[in-house]
């Protein structure tokens, strides 16, 4: 069981406290039903205020002290309303960081990462309200617009919803597709948004019912026919330009290969939970073809299908 350890501090945004501990206790093997992670929320042993929308919330004590951050595989710290960090609770993130595990932030927790020094010449964000002060005062971060960077052992993320994305995220890069989608069923969630998303449309669509999040899901619906642009602007009620222009002010990436990513995240979902054959999973996702599929999986992946599978753990069907 992989051991994640949750950083209260004091002002910790008590939302995004609880995201780790709701998305890794809902990750279960998909096989036993066992849980695959031990969510433990650590820190000084004393009591601290947790805040909501900026304002004093309730109060709590942490119930594991920082030795269990220094020995967890994976450490995550939220954001924090008084973000003005101990060196006891800096010392837990370098000593484990030290120790190899993977330290994640929640948007402003990038802070914490940042004065414990682990992030110069990193690609990190936080939420959009904060990037441009963490880049004047950390101006050997590389501060990006996006809903989560994951670079590696070190993985950071937005405020709040953007959380959970890069949670679900964790869990997949862990996991597999399946697990990740699975957890996201039990928590009555959408599928993930990739982390290239930036954090919000400057210029709305226009309000006439049809909007983009509705023309997203029914692209997810209809994954298995040949959609074209036209097709998809169609759906919206938008020319082809508009939409792609609104495509990527959104999302960070066009229409058609936003729709290949979620095609390549159903087939990795097929190969992990069921006994199809290559060519029938490229057809039930859009591909069309065995070839197809190989070529897409291995640009975007690096690895065939065939062997995606062989690496992956699989529930008999």
């Amino acid at each position: 069981m992989t051991r994640v350890a949750v950083l209260a501090t004091e002002g910790v945004v008590g939302f995004e406290l609880t995201i780790p501990c709701q998305v890794f206790g809902s990750a279960v093997d998909p096989q036993s039903g066992a849980p695959l992670y031990e969510t433990l929320v650590c820190g000084r042993p004393m009591e601290m205020t947790a805040t909501a929308a900026g304002k004093d919330a309730f109060r709590l004590v942490p119930p594991h002290d920082l030795d269990a951050v220094r020995s967890a595989d994976t450490v995550i710290v939220p954001a924090s309303q008084r973000a003005t960090p101990s060196e006891p609770e800096l010392d837990a993130i370098r000593d484990a960081h030290a120790a190899g595990a993977r330290i994640v932030s929640i948007c402003t927790g990038v802070y914490f990462l940042a004065w414990a020094g682990l992030l110069d010449g990193r690609r990190v964000c936080t939420h959009w309200a904060h990037a441009s002060d963490l880049a004047r005062r950390f101006p050997r971060i590389l501060v990006e617009d996006r809903l989560y960077v994951d670079d590696g052992d070190i993985v950071t993320s937005a405020g709040i919803s953007a959380g959970i994305d890069m949670c679900l995220h964790l869990l997949q890069r862990d996991h597999g597709a399946a697990v990740a989608a699975s957890a996201a069923r039990r928590m009555v969630l959408a599928p993930h948004r990739a982390g290239t998303q930036v954090q919000f449309v400057e210029t709305p669509l226009p309000s006439d019912g049809n909007r983009l999040d509705d023309t997203m899901a029914w692209m997810r619906r209809h994954l298995a026919e040949p959609l074209t642009l036209k097709d998809i602007a169609a759906h919206v009620g938008v020319s082809t330009r508009s939409l792609t222009r609104h495509f990527r002010q959104q999302t960070a990436t066009t229409p058609i290969q936003w729709l290949i990513r979620m095609r390549l995240a159903a087939a990795q979902e097929l190969l992990e939970e069921t006994r199809m054959g290559v060519h029938d999973i490229a057809t039930a996702t859009g591909f069309g073809n065995a070839a197809s599929l190989r070529q897409h999986f291995t640009r975007a992946l690096g690895t065939t299908p065939t062997a995606y599978r062989r690496s992956a753990r699989p529930s008999p069907k």
